[in-house]
């Protein structure tokens, strides 16, 4: 959405919600996964998940680059139910992308948008030589608004 005031997206049932702005005189990010900027109302509690990577419930990662991005919303997922919040209230996201190339952003986009459907959180993409495990390519780490 490209609006030149915030639009809110519900956030939850005590209707705290998360403010989403996409400037009209800006590119509008939508189609590429996130929004320009989130506000976070005042009063309420934020959680900081550390990076998520591919990695299965054994540790195992998979040498394909789309299978790490799937495993890794698969585990913030996880992560979001274990602190009682959805997806709609994660305000930003960081990724990180090892050798990024423009044929990532299909599957990078696809992965956000079928978590986060519109209420598309602010997002940073880093490209990085490497990560934290040498057959990682991929982490995601996310900053959440908390009920």
């Amino acid at each position: 959405m490209t609006m030149g005031i915030p639009t809110a997206a519900t956030a939850n049932e005590k209707d705290l919600k998360l403010t989403i702005v996409n400037p009209q005189n800006l590119y509008d990010p939508s189609p590429n996964g996130y929004s320009t900027a989130v506000i976070i109302p005042s009063n309420v509690r934020v959680a900081y998940i550390s990076g998520q990577g591919g990695q299965d419930s054994t540790g195992a990662l998979s040498p394909d680059f789309a299978v790490q991005v799937k495993q890794a919303y698969a585990n913030l997922r996880t992560a979001l139910d274990a602190l009682g919040a959805r997806p709609d209230q994660v305000a930003k996201l960081t990724v990180f992308v090892v050798d990024h190339d423009m044929s990532k952003l299909e599957v990078l986009s696809k992965n956000v948008k079928e978590m986060f459907g519109d209420a598309l959180p602010a997002q940073t993409l880093v490209p990085v030589p490497k990560l934290a495990i040498d057959p990682m390519l991929f982490e995601v780490e996310a900053v959440v608004m908390l009920d």
